[in-house]
């Protein structure tokens, strides 16, 4: 069977945010990652984006550099097929320029809410109400940032501040051990939270069972997201009947296709959020979400405006994201701003 040939070409990308992101891990400056682009001989091109995290558990930018550096000018297919499962960022960019090389996947919903994203310490006070102003009804509250105690204090003031029947979602980013965890998931009962994201350390001593006991001690509904970067945790997961949320970055995802399938299969509660990727990545990931079906849950995509350079945001900010905003954005615009 003949094999086809590419054109390949790649380009490294570091962006500076607009304002740092504030985590459990530290203040994140700058996104970096690379975009790839890959080319038939009939002159059709697609665009992807690698975007890592790899505090997240993922590979890094300089292993996918490498990669891109060894695959050269040209590629067959079943090389791109050899890239390790490892570098599954990298292999998710790839599938995503030969599915845009094809055609686009059909969206079967029209438009999709979208949580807005909330600072973390008590700047979220002044931000909850300027994004419920907006129309947003979905709020995701970065903690795990400060001491335990004065963000719980805070935890009464942000509720009051958000409109009637509004759900708030808390994401801790793997900041607390069990106890801290305890601590918040006392205080979460009988109040509007959706769930509360990642309290453990994915990658600690015995944290799938400390997960699991916490999902069986509490009302709270946890999420999981560090603990399922890569397809294969996303099959461990479902596997092991987890009865919580699962937060899917399709960006993060080496086999996409593989791991919603399981999701789906297993009617999973399944969020789909941004990785502070470019427009190249969020649309990529947007058209996985709009695609999915299921409970429209809302999207974990208001982060933007973004970056410095507002060429690289995806769409404006909203409440809504609308399948025409998916596609509009245009990834060879991206690619040539890199230039």
């Amino acid at each position: 069977m003949k094999r086809v040939k590419y054109r390949f070409d790649f380009r490294r990308y570091a962006l500076p945010f607009r304002a740092p992101v504030r985590t459990a891990h530290g203040l994140w400056l700058k996104r970096e990652g690379v975009l790839v682009r890959l080319e038939d001989g009939q002159g059709k091109f697609g665009i992807g984006e690698a975007a890592p995290i790899a505090w997240f558990g993922t590979e890094t930018v300089d292993e996918i550099e490498a990669v891109c550096r060894e695959l050269g000018s040209e590629v067959e297919e079943d090389r791109l097929e050899r890239i390790p499962h490892a570098l599954g960022c990298l292999r998710n960019a790839i599938t995503v320029t030969q599915q845009a090389m094809a055609a686009p996947g059909k969206m079967d919903t029209a438009y999709l809410p979208v949580a807005a994203l909330l600072p973390a310490g008590r700047a979220v006070l002044e931000n909850v109400a300027a994004k419920a102003e907006m129309g947003f009804r979905t709020f995701k509250w970065k903690v795990g940032v400060g001491d335990v105690a004065d963000e719980l204090a805070l935890l009464d003031d942000v509720i009051a501040k958000l409109p009637a029947g509004s759900k708030l979602r808390l994401d801790a980013n793997g900041a607390w051990d069990r106890r801290k965890s305890e601590r918040w998931l006392e205080r979460c009962a009988d109040r509007p939270i959706e769930f509360l994201e990642q309290p453990i350390d994915a990658a600690g001593r015995g944290a799938e069972d400390v997960l699991r006991g916490l999902a069986e001690d509490y009302p709270t509904p946890i999420a999981l997201d560090e603990s399922v970067t890569g397809a294969r945790e996303v099959e461990r997961w479902v596997g092991a009947g987890w009865p919580g949320f699962f937060v899917i970055k399709p960006s993060l995802l080496g086999d996409v296709m593989g791991a919603l399938g399981l999701l789906k299969k297993a009617n999973a509660r399944v969020v789909f959020s941004s990785a502070l990727e470019t427009a190249v990545g969020a649309q990529a990931a947007l058209r996985v979400a709009f695609a999915f079906g299921g409970e429209a849950r809302a999207l974990g995509f208001g982060v933007w405006p973004l970056f410095e350079d507002a060429r690289f945001d995806g769409p404006h900010l909203a409440p809504f994201i609308r399948a025409e905003d998916v596609d509009r954005i245009n990834p060879e615009a991206v690619w040539n701003a890199l230039s």
